[in-house]
C-alpha cells in the first residue's frame, strides 16, 4: 500500500491504512476489510436502480441543508481534508460528487430524476440488444467454472427485476409508459456502426472476465455482477462512439459498481466521470498526459527526468497505467477507493482556479489605479498539473534510486512489476504530494 507519511496499523486487523500528516491533516484510519461500504461481505447481484438513495442524508456536517441541497464546495472540502468519507457515506456521496445527482436537486426532485434516468438507461440498452441480439448474452466457452455461475446468478436477478413490475399500480405504469416514450424519441435518431459497436463488445467480454474477481463484490452470487457490468459498459459505448470502449474501462466502472451497487446510477455517474477523463483513453490524451509528468519530473529532479525520459517517452508511459487508473493497483483497496475520490473532488485544483482569479481581479485593480505604479505581471498558475501528476511524482522520486538503476526497458518493467506485486504487496510513497502541489507549478 502506499503511506503519504508513514504507516500506521488498523487496531485488530494488522494491517496497513493510509495515513497523512501533512498539510491535508489526518487521514482517518478506516476498517480494513471494509469495501465501499459492504462490510467485507459477499454481495448479492446489484439491482437494476437504488430508489433510497434519492431520499438519503449526506450527514457530513454542513453539506446538506433541510431541503436535501448539497454544498458541493463544503462536500469537496471535506472529502480532501478528511482523507476521504466514511465507506457507509461513500455511495451517496459519490452520486452527487461524480454528478449522478445535481448538487442544486432536493429530496423531492431527486426520486423524479431516478425515475427519469432509470428509464431512458433501460431503453438504450434495449436498443443496442435488439439490433444484436446475438451480443444480449456473454459467449462462454466453457472452461471458465465461475462465469457459467455468473450467468445463472443474473438470471436470476433479471428474474426478480421482472417480478417486481408485476406489482406496480396502474398509476405507476402510467407514467412509467409515459417517460420511456419521451426516451424512445429522445434517442430515436441515434444510430450506431454496428461493424464497430460489435468490435468493441468483443474486447469488452475479454476484459470483463479478467475484473478483480477476488474481491469481496464479486464472490458468490456477486460473480452475477461481472455480466452487469458488462452491460453498462456495452451501452456506454453504444452511445458514445467517439470513446467506445478501452481497455482499462473495466477496472473503473467496476469500481463505480461496487460503491453504487446499482446498474443505473453506475452508468450515470461513470458516464458524467467519463466526460472529463475520456480523452485519457486516446492516444493525444495519453501523450498529452504524458507531456505533463514529464515536465513536472524535470521540474522536480532533472537527472531522474533525463533518465527517464525520451524522445518518444516510451520509457515513462508506466505511469499513465497509474493515472489512468488512478493508481488502483499501486494502493490497497479499500485506499484506492480513498485516494480515487480525494482525487475526483478537485479541491486543490478548485483553490488554484480561484488564486488564479484572484490574482486576475488585483492585476486588473492595479492596472485602472490612479497612481503611477509600473504593472508587474504576476505568474498564472497552469491549471493542466493536476494533483494525480503530483502523486505521479510523489512515487517516482520516492522510487529514484531504484529507478536510476535501471539500465534498460527490460529493468524498467521489472521494476514496474515490482511496485505492483513486490515484498509489501504495494509501492510505499513517503513524499508529500499535497506540499508539493501547493508549492505550486508555474509556466
Amino acid at each position: 500500500m502506499i503511506a503519504s507519511c508513514e504507516e500506521s496499523h488498523v487496531e485488530g486487523t494488522g494491517k496497513t491504512r493510509l495515513d497523512s500528516n501533512g498539510p491535508v491533516g489526518k487521514f482517518k484510519g478506516l476498517k480494513s476489510s471494509v469495501s465501499a461500504g459492504n462490510k467485507g461481505i459477499c454481495r448479492s447481484v446489484a439491482p437494476v436502480t437504488s430508489p433510497e438513495s434519492a431520499c438519503a442524508r449526506i450527514s457530513l456536517p454542513g453539506v446538506m441543508d433541510a431541503e436535501g441541497r448539497v454544498d458541493e464546495s463544503r462536500l469537496r472540502m471535506h472529502i480532501f481534508k478528511n482523507g476521504g468519507v466514511s465507506p457507509d457515506e461513500r455511495g451517496l456521496v459519490w452520486r452527487f460528487l461524480f454528478g449522478m445527482y445535481p448538487c442544486s436537486s432536493t429530496a423531492l426532485e431527486r426520486p423524479l430524476l431516478l425515475e427519469q434516468m432509470t428509464v431512458r438507461y433501460q431503453v438504450m440498452k434495449r436498443k443496442w440488444q435488439q439490433l444484436l441480439p446475438g451480443a444480449v448474452r456473454l459467449r462462454l466457452n466453457g472452461t471458465d467454472a465461475e462465469l457459467l455461475t455468473a450467468v445463472k446468478f443474473f438470471d436470476q436477478r433479471q428474474d426478480r427485476e421482472q417480478k417486481k413490475h408485476q406489482y406496480e399500480s396502474e398509476e405507476a405504469r402510467e407514467k412509467m409508459s409515459f417517460l420511456q416514450l419521451q426516451a424512445q424519441v429522445l434517442f430515436e435518431r441515434v444510430t450506431f456502426d454496428l461493424e464497430e459497436l460489435q468490435e468493441a463488445i468483443r474486447i469488452i467480454d475479454k476484459d470483463v472476465p479478467r475484473t478483480d474477481r477476488d474481491l469481496p463484490y464479486y464472490r458468490n452470487e456477486g460473480l452475477g455482477n461481472l455480466l452487469v457490468l458488462r452491460d453498462i459498459l456495452i451501452t456506454y459505448a453504444a452511445y458514445h462512439p467517439e470513446v467506445s470502449y478501452a481497455q482499462g474501462m473495466n477496472d473503473l466502472c467496476s469500481r463505480f459498481l461496487e460503491v453504487l451497487d446499482s446498474e443505473v446510477d453506475t452508468y450515470w455517474s461513470f458516464s458524467c466521470y467519463m466526460e472529463k477523463f475520456s480523452k485519457d483513453f486516446c492516444a493525444d490524451g495519453l501523450y498529452r498526459k504524458m507531456e505533463l509528468e514529464a515536465a513536472l519530473l524535470k521540474e522536480l529532479d532533472p537527472q531522474l527526468h533525463s533518465h527517464l525520459v525520451t524522445d518518444n517517452m516510451e520509457k515513462i508511459t508506466f505511469c499513465h497505467r497509474w493515472l489512468l487508473l488512478a493508481f488502483q493497483r499501486e494502493f490497497e483497496h479499500s485506499d484506492a477507493l480513498r485516494l480515487f475520490e480525494i482525487l475526483s473532488c478537485d479541491h486543490l485544483e478548485l483553490i488554484s482556479q480561484q488564486v488564479d482569479r484572484a490574482r486576475y481581479q488585483e492585476r486588473l485593480a492595479r492596472k485602472y489605479s490612479l497612481e503611477d505604479e509600473p504593472v508587474t505581471e504576476l505568474q498564472a498558475i497552469n491549471t493542466d498539473f493536476t494533483f494525480e501528476l503530483f502523486m505521479c511524482a510523489t512515487i517516482l522520486l520516492e522510487n529514484r534510486e531504484a529507478l536510476l538503476s535501471c539500465r534498460n526497458e527490460v529493468q524498467l518493467i521489472q521494476f514496474t512489476s515490482r511496485c505492483v506485486c513486490g515484498v509489501s504487496g504495494k509501492v510505499h510513497c513517503n513524499v508529500d504530494s499535497v506540499d508539493l502541489y501547493r508549492k505550486g507549478y508555474y509556466c
